[in-house]
Order: structure tokens, then C-alpha cells, then sequence
């Protein structure tokens, strides 16, 4: 009803699970990881658990999407179900077929089939989500299919996904066997204070907001407290607070609007009162150190010397091409220290950075400061775009461009550094301890496979141009693909189809892309970099 009002494409807070609006904050990433290095570690259950609406499922998406391709995966959404109807569930989902409805039959049938998808190198991993429904007797059962084992690992993965109440459940000392069989755990928290406006400056930059701050941020605080931090319970009251801007003709949404909007969107509840500054400061210093333990008690990754990413994160602008080799000095003048347990590692690899660091140093190199704790979404409104994927070094080189990778690093997560530069034999890395140079043979051993860099696009541009659209990008796509091409230059205002649409397909096949004739950001790079001399390039800087 507001979109057009407020010239937006889409709803920007829908509750619906649209991945183009996916925000994953700090504590997603966390959890994201946890999940992807439990299917790696050998089996056994990884637990997820957080509040209603605080994002498991956008989570467990993700997770999804990301899974080797040497994985089969089983997802159980509906865990209400008996013994047998959750064993006939699984052999569903892989595709079993047992002999019979006992529940020998279908535990004989799911052995079979995990004995023989691991001679085949295949790994098998069972995703049960709103776990917090599980019998006790089903919970148990789990535990016996993931009997089933070699010298090395177990030939089962399980992931439970749920509520709080999951975690109650496990500790009962009926379920203690199973409990000890978790080998890794995350609860999902509240997003931040500054996370809210972040994720609220996402969901309206995708949606095609403009410049106009449809939220003030004296309201970001506010949102903060009525929604609890939790991602639905901001699309619920920021939806209604649009609408209520709309009804009221209003070019944004002002306090007594949210206000209304919040008492109409949790009728019932009592309405958390407006705490003074100073409580609402140490309240925040509290909770970021409990999460911050938290945190790093359940991952346990190597230290890391948070003074000098901080010093390299708020490099001003003017020496921002410099910001990555200055990180040792800064650490060393901060009195960082290196742990004694990484000192005594051979140096191959940078420390590790966290993700909000790693943009910083990234978004430097573009000449742009990133206000901390705004990554991607403060990235956007310099229209410094982010682009999230998956690939190897080739891509990465025909991107030219630097870019966060992830490295593994033994019994640990992924971890962040800069791909600074890169040549036909070696790659510059950085990290806080600053730049060093690893062979491409040491880092292709390493290297995930996930990238993240950023791209730069006239504000017109749509992060996908697909046959049948019209507009200025389409025009500009049209025109360089014509001076690839050596042909005239084509009439502007046309709809992508024909010769153009052919063209383009043609080009992302001779460049190694999907040749789907859907123009996304990589296309719009590769096609874009003759004549941008000014921005960063991977290349051309290395050796130097």
C-alpha cells in the first residue's frame, strides 16, 4: 500500500524468507560458521537455538546453501512425529527405500544407505529444525542412528534447530548421553543496538530507498527497545510504523508514529519503558561483554589484538591506500601482543580478522571509512556494493579486484584475511600482524572457497538486469556489450531481448560465467573494468 509512496520496488519488511534481503549480522555469521564446521568435524550433533524470530531459519538457509557438494542433506521441518514416523522421515529424505515399517526395518535400511554413501566419499547430514519438539524417545533414537561410526568419524551429522527450551531439554539427565555428543553449540541472541539500524538500513536500501532517512536515527534506539533486537519483531513494527507514515502523509516515520505503530503491532504487552541514557550505556556495556565472552568461549579461535584492527578500521581516508601496511606498526605502538600459541606456529599466514575489520581494510582500499559496526550496509550508502559468493583463485583473478577470503586453519573456524594482491606464483595476504606473502600452492591448500569483495554501479543499476527489463542500466549493458562486440551502438529505452540478450550470453560464456543471460554483479565487473583505472585492482599490485 506505501511502496509507491515512498518509491520503493518491494515491501522492505516482509516477514517472508526472501534471500535478496538477507542480513546477516555478526552473531549470524557466528552461528553460520558453527554450523558449517560442525558437518566437518566428524559427526555428531550441533545444537542452534535462539528466539522465536531472531533468524534461525534465515540461518539454516544459508547453511544450506553452502554445504560441499560431497554432502547429502536431509531436512525435517516438522519434528512433531513418532519413532517411526521420524525414522521413515530420514529415509524419505535420502531416498531409502527399507523392506518393511518396523523400526528395525528402517534403522537396517539407514545404515545401509550411510555405509554405502561413505564408500562412495560422501558425507550425510540431517537437519531437524524446531527441535524443541522432539520426544524424549525421538531425541534418543537420534542418538542411536549416529552410532553407527568408523575409526574416524561418525557416518552421521545431525543439526537441531530451535528454541531455548532445547537447551533445557538437553540437559535433562535422561538425554546426558546425547548432550555430550554435541560438538558444537550456539544460542542466536538479539541483534545490537547499532545492528537494528543497520538491518533496517539494509532492508530499505535493497527495497530501492532513496536518500530520504525513512527512520531518523534518534528512532533507531527506540526500535531497539520495542522490538527486543529480534529481527521479525522489526519487520513487524517497521511495516506498521510505513504504514502509519503513509496513512498520516508523513515523509517519515517520527516518534509518535513508532509509538502507535508498536502498541497496534504488540497489543498486550507492556511497552518497554524509556530508560534514562546512562542506563541504557551501561546496560550496553554489560551485554556486549557477556556476548563477547559468550562468543568467544563457545568458538575458541586464536586471540586476536583487537587494538590494532581498530587502528587499521579508522584509517583516515587520505592515507586509506596505506591503511593495510600499517597494521603491525599500529599493533606494536598499542602494545598488541601475539598469542604465545600462534607465536610459536611457523609465520605462513596473517592473524586472522574478524568480518567488520576485514571490510574496513577492504573498503579502504576504495578510499572509503566504513562507521564501525555498519560493514555492507554503511558500504552501501557510499554505493560501494558488497558482493558475497562462492568461487576459486581463477575467478578471483578474473575479478581483479582485492577481497576477504577464508582460510582454513586446522581444528578452527574459517577464518578472515585480505587477498591484497596477487601474481602468477604468490598472493599478498593481510591480516593484524600486516602483510606477508604465501605461495599460491600454501593458500589454494587453504582457501574455503568464499569470497566477499565490493563493486561500484551507477545507482540505477539492479544487482540482477534479466531479459524483458528497460532502464538505464539496460541501456548501458547494451552499449558496452555493442563496443565488445565491435557492432553500432544500439537504440537506448529497449527491453533486454534479441542481439543484446545474445551478445550477453555469449560474453558470460566466454568468461566462464553462467551463460543465462542474467546480468548480475560479477557480468557488470568484468564488463565495467576497462576505463576504471581508479578503482582498487588485485593485479596490478602485485610484486609491488
Amino acid at each position: 500500500m506505501y511502496t509507491q509512496y515512498f518509491n520503493l520496488k518491494q515491501l522492505p519488511f516482509s516477514i517472508a524468507p526472501d534471500p535478496r534481503y538477507l542480513f546477516m549480522s555478526e552473531r549470524h555469521r557466528e552461528a553460520l560458521a558453527h554450523l558449517l564446521y560442525g558437518i566437518g568435524s566428524g559427526g555428531g550433533f550441533v545444537l542452534l537455538t535462539g528466539e522465536i524470530g531472531a533468524g534461525k531459519t534465515t540461518v539454516c538457509r544459508c547453511f544450506m546453501e553452502q554445504i560441499p557438494p560431497n554432502c547429502r542433506l536431509a531436512y525435517i521441518f516438522n519434528p512433531k512425529l513418532t519413532v517411526e514416523e521420524l525414522l521413515q522421515s530420514v529415509c524419505d529424505e535420502f531416498g531409502v527405500a527399507p523392506e518393511g515399517s518396523s523400526v528395525k526395518s528402517y534403522v537396517d535400511a539407514v545404515n545401509t544407505y550411510l555405509l554405502e554413501s561413505h564408500a562412495a566419499g560422501l558425507n550425510n547430514v540431517l537437519v531437524i529444525d524446531e527441535a524443541q519438539n522432539l520426544s524424549a524417545d525421538v531425541l534418543e533414537q537420534l542418538r542411536l542412528l549416529t552410532n553407527l561410526e568408523t575409526s574416524e568419524r561418525k557416518l552421521l551429522q545431525i543439526i537441531l534447530i530451535g528454541q531455548p527450551e532445547l537447551r533445557q531439554m538437553l540437559a535433562r539427565p535422561e538425554l546426558e548421553q546425547l548432550a555430550q555428543r554435541v560438538i558444537a553449540r550456539y544460542h542466536l541472541g538479539p541483534l545490537s543496538d547499532a545492528e537494528v539500524g543497520s538491518y533496517i538500513r539494509h532492508r530499505l536500501a535493497v527495497a530501492g530507498a532513496g536518500a530520504v532517512e525513512l527512520f531518523p536515527r534518534r528512532l533507531l534506539r527506540r526500535i531497539h527497545q520495542l522490538s527486543k533486537g529480534v529481527p521479525r519483531r522489526i519487520n513487524l513494527l517497521c511495516d506498521r510504523a510505513l504504514l502509519g507514515a503513509y496513512v498520516e502523509n508523513s515523509a517519515q516515520v517520527n516518534a509518535k508514529i513508532l509509538q502507535r505503530a508498536a502498541e497496534e503491532v504488540f497489543e498486550g504487552e507492556s511497552a518497554p519503558a524509556r530508560a534514562r541514557p546512562w542506563r541504557l550505556a551501561a546496560a550496553g556495556v554489560l551485554a556486549g561483554a557477556a556476548l563477547t565472552a559468550a562468543a568467544a568461549w563457545q568458538m575458541m579461535p586464536s586471540p586476536i589484538a583487537p587494538a590494532a584492527q581498530k587502528a587499521a578500521a579508522a584509517a583516515p581516508s587520505a592515507s586509506a591506500r596505506h591503511a593495510l601496511d600499517a597494521a603491525p606498526v599500529a599493533a606494536a605502538s598499542q602494545g598488541a601482543t601475539v598469542p604465545a600459541t600462534e607465536a610459536a606456529q611457523p609465520s605462513t599466514m596473517p592473524t586472522w580478522l574478524t568480518m567488520e575489520s576485514a571490510l574496513g581494510l577492504l573498503a579502504a582500499k576504495w578510499d572509503v571509512v566504513l562507521v564501525e559496526g555498519e560493514g555492507c550496509a554503511e558500504a552501501a550508502r557510499r554505493n560501494l556494493r558488497c558482493l558475497q559468493t562462492k568461487g576459486g583463485l581463477d575467478e578471483i583473478r578474473k575479478l581483479n579486484r582485492p577481497v576477504i577470503i577464508k582460510l582454513r586453519d586446522g581444528q578452527t573456524l574459517p577464518r578472515n584475511v585480505v587477498l591484497a594482491a596477487l601474481d602468477n606464483s604468490n598472493a599478498t595476504l593481510v591480516g593484524v600482524r600486516g602483510t606477508e606473502t604465501v605461495s599460491l600452492e600454501a593458500l589454494d591448500g587453504r582457501f574455503d572457497g568464499s569470497f566477499t569483495t565490493f563493486w561500484r554501479a551507477p545507482r540505477a543499476w539492479r544487482d540482477e538486469v534479466k531479459e524483458g527489463d528497460k532502464g538505464p542500466d539496460v541501456d548501458w549493458l547494451a552499449r558496452r556489450l555493442a563496443q565488445v562486440n565491435g557492432v553500432k551502438k544500439p537504440r537506448e529505452n529497449q527491453p533486454l531481448a534479441g542481439e543484446t540478450l545474445r551478445y550477453l550470453r555469449e560474453y558470460q560464456a566466454v568468461q566462464g560465467l553462467k551463460a543465462d543471460g542474467v546480468a548480475g554483479p560479477k557480468t557488470f565487473i568484468r564488463l565495467a573494468q576497462p576505463g576504471n583505472e581508479t578503482e582498487p585492482r588485485l593485479l596490478a599490485e602485485a610484486g609491488k
